[in-house]
């Protein structure tokens, strides 16, 4: 299928690994223009490299997604480095607070949601100006599901997921589509579920049992979803939020 995506211009904020490195490398096969930040130099200057290796335009910037400040910052940068615009957003990055202490919380709710919300109110501006602009925030089922392991991730992952509504209709007289992906249980090289296989067996077998699919996801499964329904080929979706979990949970 030709989804008109080339020569657009994408902001992946959290692309140096995992599902935001794996958005950014579908978006630039595409022929699109992209830029990702995150906050480590290094995974961060691989994920350039490999974007780079498609062709086309990539840029990239250390940007703490805690920090409004940065965000301030980074999203004139990127529009700049892009040629002047931003058509398409996702907001991927997560602090992931692993349980219900106060440490957690504060992740959870300084990236997960503010980073959304922020990252959103600072491209607005370009993406008003866009083509065919669309934003594309990734949750989980987590913020879907009770989350007793992780609540305070769950909860900052339910805000996400009624922020994307909210906004949805907010923005559709300007023409700007707000979408929501909720992955399910996902496992990459140096991620955190091939961290709980060897960690945390128990814990890992409980999960990958509840997937009927027979296996945990990968990033670039995920990528494909966004990668359509950010382009012009899904035009009259938006405000919905989209559950790619291989039916994790169901049984």
């Amino acid at each position: 299928m030709e989804l008109g995506l080339k020569g657009r211009r994408v902001v992946v904020a959290g692309g140096s690994r995992g599902i935001g490195k794996a958005i950014a490398l579908g978006f630039a096969a595409e022929g699109c223009a992209v830029s990702i930040c995150a906050r480590g130099a290094e995974a961060l200057e691989s994920a350039r490299a490999e974007i780079a290796a498609l062709g086309g335009v990539v840029h990239a910037a250390s940007c703490d997604l805690a920090d409004n400040a940065a965000i301030q910052a980074y999203m004139p940068a990127a529009a700049a480095a892009l040629g002047g615009g931003i058509d398409i957003l996702i907001n991927n990055a997560s602090g992931f607070g692993p349980s219900d202490d106060e440490a957690s919380w504060e992740s959870s709710l300084s990236v997960d949601l503010l980073a959304t919300v922020r990252g959103t109110r600072e491209a607005l501006p370009f993406l008003e100006q866009g083509r065919d602009p669309a934003i594309i925030n990734i949750a989980s089922g987590s913020g879907i599901n009770p989350a007793v392991r992780n609540p305070a991730y769950g909860a900052s992952k339910a805000a996400v997921i009624h922020f994307t509504r909210t906004k949805a209709v907010a923005l559709a007289k300007k023409g700007i589509r707000v979408n929501c992906i909720a992955p399910g249980s996902i496992e990459f090289p140096g991620g955190s579920w091939e961290k709980r296989k060897v960690d945390n067996p128990t814990l890992y077998n409980n999960i990958f049992n509840n997937i009927p699919f027979g296996r945990l996801g990968r990033p670039e499964e995920i990528a494909r979803v966004v990668v359509f329904i950010a382009s012009p080929a899904a035009n009259w979706m938006t405000a919905q939020v989209m559950q790619v979990n291989g039916a994790q949970g169901m049984r």
